[in-house]
């Protein structure tokens, strides 16, 4: 009987194990399998519903739920109600105001009557609108233009008059003979050109009925911004580059006809370009340019020119500027702006003073590598933490100064900078408060892989409010007395939570998004480790073990995209189906390291800019340090090792089999860069300069170089209609490897995916193929 027991036991017990096997045909649905997590979270204006976009019963996509207190589960949103949640509002100068622009027309949202108001329309769009200082003032921009609203005077009043239209040509000439022979010959010619001017004159002392019209036909006008007192609107100009871009081919079409693409330009030199900062001073009718060249730093050369014997002794010129959006205090007291050099080394934050046309400096970073980190703007027509408090004196911004970015706010009548946080962690995105006398940060002061929620007072006293490990995403209420919270921790994916506004406060959950399939299985939580690299630093990964039972020696290394990008983390990883993939090796015996190497995001600037001139360096260094704790700590067969990765990853990957050809038994790379002088302007620039002015960093930094070094198990798979990384990239290096005769690689191509893949069967196939790579080349 005993034995029967045992029996019917173990049949249990190994038919739930069955039960709970992994399948990459399941898994790689994403989050069709795991569950659709709620997106997009958001308050009602007077603070008595939550809405967020979800997709619970897995439809074609999300739609916009609603929740408020007393309600058991989310509701479906009416579609009027939806679309209305989603509008972008500003709060009025009365609490129960809110102004909003819709279908072009202004409108008023009165949150004590619930009722809308259409305030303004006309023909032309307003596209923007800003609220004045003075109450009932409103500034409509309507096809590049402002034209301010004075609701108690009932007046309408064009403020500018700036055209795309091609400037008249005026004929000043005096070399046409015709002309001129005329005026010599005839009284009547010279009489009325002599009325004519006389008109003019008249004219001209007449009080103007419409600002003056400026002529913008030839360069592109962007970043406008009003004066809260309608004084001036300042703007930025810049002439586009006339660059060629990359084409790409469709081929599954729904015609039959291939389709050709443009996809994006290349990193150039020829991509910089000149923008000047403008300023129209509404009392004079006119515009004028501020001249920044006396910026500190602006004439200072990069370093690596001394490389270069043709750059060596290049004759010192101001660099080419990105001028940002000018932000203004409340009643336009003070200005400032954000300027970041086309060379990507150095980034001021400059007060205006617009009436003089002066600037003071108010800080400056300067990085031999590139400007960047949480809350600074890393490249052209990004936009960083800048502002003013309630007090209109303050300016808060964030620097990397120490190495970390933190917040930091300057006086303008004193000139004192003063930090608020510090330390070697990073503030990573800020808020203010309604009364503008404080912050509601998120940061990762506890773990490099937290996202933590805290209070930080305008001297720098910081408040925990949210800080278990894990990631907080927080909506505050109007009120600010709640908090709407999307949660998650390394094995439980994105959920909605409700939690008060209060020291170390409790979530209570909203949503409930995790499918019955995916719960079924006890997924494991990584173990979040750090370890020292070659040179010293701390580098962090997280590592998935096998059941002893099953261990097999063998390891596979994942190497995460992106570059700038964190996984080894506390939160639900966006690389889901990667997640559970690492899950399924796992349970097949091989452990799994996944590495946050060097230019991964979330710990500072040393490690955000270890790749500068040489990607393939310290990035790959760190994932051969990785496979020696492998060996070291987990007991791994040196010789059964693999590597892959996506993007990034698998640019890496490529780098690994390429210039360490021993290091790694097989290797599959995924949609990979192969020569970075092929991949777009911003991101590359940035990390190695510009292929003109520093060959020897894109050389060294792209795997096509080091076809000829191929030694062991690459396979590469790659989507045909990918317009990031083109399929065009590894079609280029699969010639490479044609004409080297090397024969122990594959490629896998996908006609209808892009660089992040859409269908399941496609997934499917991908990593079925990657699978098979790793059980034929690591298993003993």
């Amino acid at each position: 009987m005993r034995k029967h027991i045992l029996a019917t036991f173990l049949i249990l017990q190994l038919g739930a194990l069955k039960a709970q096997e992994l399948k990459l045909s399941e898994i790689m649905k994403g989050e069709a399998f795991v569950g659709y997590s709620p997106e997009n979270h958001r308050w009602s204006l007077d603070g008595k519903k939550v809405y967020f976009e979800w997709n619970p019963n897995k439809e074609w996509g999300s739609s916009t739920y609603f929740w408020q207190n007393g309600m058991k589960a989310p509701q479906l949103a009416q579609p009027e109600e939806a679309y209305f949640s989603k509008l972008r509002f500003q709060k009025g100068w009365d609490a129960h105001q809110y102004y909003y622009v819709d279908k072009g027309a202004l409108w008023k949202y009165d949150t004590q009557t619930q009722q809308k108001l259409k305030l303004f329309q006309q023909i032309d769009p307003i596209t923007s609108v800003t609220l004045g200082a003075t109450k009932g003032v409103f500034y409509l921009e309507q096809k590049g233009n402002f034209v301010e609203w004075n609701t108690h005077k009932g007046t309408l009043t064009s403020i500018t008059n700036f055209s795309k239209a091609k400037e008249p040509s005026k004929d000043t000439s005096e070399s046409d003979f015709l002309k001129n022979q005329q005026k010599e010959l005839f009284q009547f010619v010279k009489d009325q050109d002599k009325k004519k001017k006389w008109q003019e004159e008249k004219n001209a002392a007449l009080p103007k009925l419409t600002p003056k019209t400026f002529y913008f036909n030839k360069e592109q006008q962007v970043n406008l911004a009003i004066h809260p007192k309608g004084l001036f609107v300042t703007f930025s100009t810049y002439k586009e580059p006339e660059v060629p871009t990359e084409q790409m081919e469709v081929f599954i079409t729904a015609t039959g006809y291939n389709v050709s693409k443009d996809t994006k330009e290349k990193v150039s030199v020829k991509n910089v370009f000149s923008m000047k900062y403008g300023i129209y001073d509404v009392s004079r009718d006119t515009i004028y340019y501020m001249d920044f060249s006396s910026l500190k730093g602006v004439n200072q050369a990069p370093a690596y020119f001394q490389e270069y014997e043709t750059l060596k002794n290049k004759k010192e010129a101001p660099k080419e500027l990105y001028i940002d959006e000018t932000v203004f205090s409340a009643t336009g007291t003070y200005a400032v702006l954000s300027i970041r050099s086309m060379d990507n080394k150095d980034r001021w934050i400059v007060a205006v003073q617009l009436k003089e046309n002066t600037f003071t400096t108010i800080d400056h970073q300067h990085d031999e590598a590139w400007i960047g980190g949480p809350g600074i703007p890393s490249y052209a027509f990004a936009s960083g933490t800048l502002g003013f408090l309630g007090d209109e004196t303050t300016v808060f911004y964030q620097s990397e100064q120490t190495g970390y970015s933190h917040l930091y706010v300057y006086n303008m009548k004193t000139k004192i900078t003063q930090a608020l946080t510090s330390g070697s962690w990073e503030v990573r995105k800020v808020e203010l408060n309604a009364a503008k006398t404080a912050f509601y940060i998120t940061a990762n002061k506890n773990h490099p892989g937290n996202r933590e929620f805290y209070q930080l007072s305008a001297t720098g006293i910081l408040t925990p409010i949210l800080t278990k490990a894990g990631a907080y995403e927080v909506v505050l209420s109007p009120d600010e007395k709640r908090l709407l919270v999307r949660y998650s921790y390394a094995n439980q994916p994105w959920e909605l939570a409700m939690a008060s506004n209060k020291a170390y406060a409790q979530l209570t959950p909203i949503t409930q998004s995790m499918t019955p399939e995916f719960k079924a299985y006890a997924w494991r939580l990584p173990e979040v480790l750090s370890f020292s690299a070659r040179d010293g630093k701390t580098v962090y990964a997280r590592v998935y073990q096998p059941n002893t039972a099953v261990k097999n020696g063998a390891a596979v290394i994942f190497v995460h995209g992106a570059g700038y990008l964190q996984n080894a983390h506390n939160f639900w990883s966006s690389y889901l189906r990667e997640y559970m993939f690492h899950n399924l090796l796992a349970d097949k015996g091989y452990t799994v390291l996944d590495i946050d190497y060097r230019a991964s995001d979330g710990y500072g600037r040393d490690h955000r800019t270890g790749i500068y001139r040489f990607m393939g360096g310290k990035d790959l260094t760190d994932q051969l340090d990785g496979k020696n704790v492998l060996i070291s700590k987990y007991g791994i067969d040196p010789q059964r090792v693999g590597i892959y990765g996506g993007s990034y990853g698998g640019f890496i990957t490529l780098m690994a089999l390429l210039t360490e050809p021993d290091a790694f038994k097989a290797g599959a790379a995924l949609r990979s860069v192969t020569d970075w002088a092929h991949y777009n302007h911003g991101y590359t620039g940035n990390i190695l300069n510009f292929p003109e002015t520093d060959p020897v960093a894109y050389q060294r930094s792209s795997p096509i170089y080091f076809a000829e070094n191929l030694k062991n198990h690459l396979l590469m798979l790659h989507g045909m209609v990918d317009d990031n990384v083109e399929y065009k990239d590894i079609i280029r290096l699969s010639q490479r490897f044609i004409e080297l005769g090397k024969k122990n690689w594959s490629l896998a191509s996908y006609p209808v995916e892009a660089h992040g893949f859409k269908e399941t069967y496609s997934w499917v196939d991908e990593y079925s193929r990657i699978l098979e790579h790793f059980e034929t080349y690591l298993k003993k």
